[in-house]
């Protein structure tokens, strides 16, 4: 009977070690959004790009801005750019 005692009491405490190993994982800090401000030269060269017919994947290239950002500043400025035509 002491023998059994003596061998649940050494499991416990091995789980109780094992716990205290653990170390949280948190997850990695996302990079935060820099924003840039449209300048008169980045429209200039948007609307020339837009009479070239230029992909917007290659715009969005060229400019390091994303796709969904000249979309919407295409639109705000009436021009068509992509499937818009």
């Amino acid at each position: 009977m002491a023998r059994k005692a003596k061998t649940v009491a050494r499991k416990t405490k091995a789980a109780k070690a094992t716990k205290k190993k653990t170390v949280k994982k948190t997850a990695p800090k996302a990079k935060k959004i820099a924003r840039r401000p449209y300048s008169k030269a980045d429209i200039k060269e948007l609307r020339a790009h837009s009479k070239a017919r230029t992909p917007v994947e290659k715009i969005a290239k060229l400019t390091k801005r994303t796709v969904g950002s000249l979309r919407q500043k295409a639109m705000k400025l009436g021009i068509g750019l992509g499937h818009q035509r």
